[in-house]
């Protein structure tokens, strides 16, 4: 694996982590808060592929499980995250054919994302996690991601072609 692609990897996650826990999680928003996590590990899928969306997505869970202030078992979010970058690089190939290719997998991948961890607490019986409350949640979690998205996933789709560019894609 180049190492371009691993820095910039690397550099993606942490920025979007920090930016995650200082300000985003500190907004005073109703439902979710905006998983600019989640965005990043999506948009390096959607950008290198499955691959490089599962190895991306278990680092981003493992960090946002063990950063504070994390409140449920270590791993949650690690395979959670694993899973969405895995099926969101599935869809690398058609990324660039439509706009709305990427707004579907960002909301897909948002939805899926708030029922597996909410999944993974009821299956560990977390007391954190209600029926109710997922069901309030994630209309929100959809909504704050898709919006994000129209700014986050260009963004990194142009970055990574910056530093590693496509062979296949003509300019």
């Amino acid at each position: 694996m180049p190492a371009g692609r691993v820095l910039f990897a690397v550099l993606l996650l942490v920025v979007a982590l920090a930016v995650q826990l200082a300000v985003l999680a500190r907004l005073p928003l109703p439902g979710a808060t905006p998983d600019l996590v989640l965005l990043a590990v999506v948009s390096l899928a959607l950008a290198k592929g499955p691959g490089f969306g599962l190895v991306s997505g278990f680092a981003a869970g493992l960090a946002t499980d063990l950063v504070p202030p994390a409140d449920h078992a270590v791993g949650r979010w690690a395979l959670v995250l694993t899973l969405v970058g895995y099926f969101a690089g599935l869809a690398q190939g058609e990324t660039r054919r439509s706009a709305f290719v990427p707004l579907f997998v960002v909301a897909l991948s948002a939805a899926a994302s708030v029922l597996l961890y909410a999944g993974l607490g009821a299956l560990i019986d977390d007391p954190h996690v209600t029926w109710p409350a997922v069901s309030e949640i994630l209309p929100t979690a959809v909504l704050y991601c898709v919006v994000l998205s129209a700014f986050v996933v260009p963004a990194v789709l142009r970055l990574a072609d910056r530093f590693e560019p496509d062979p296949l894609v003509r300019r």
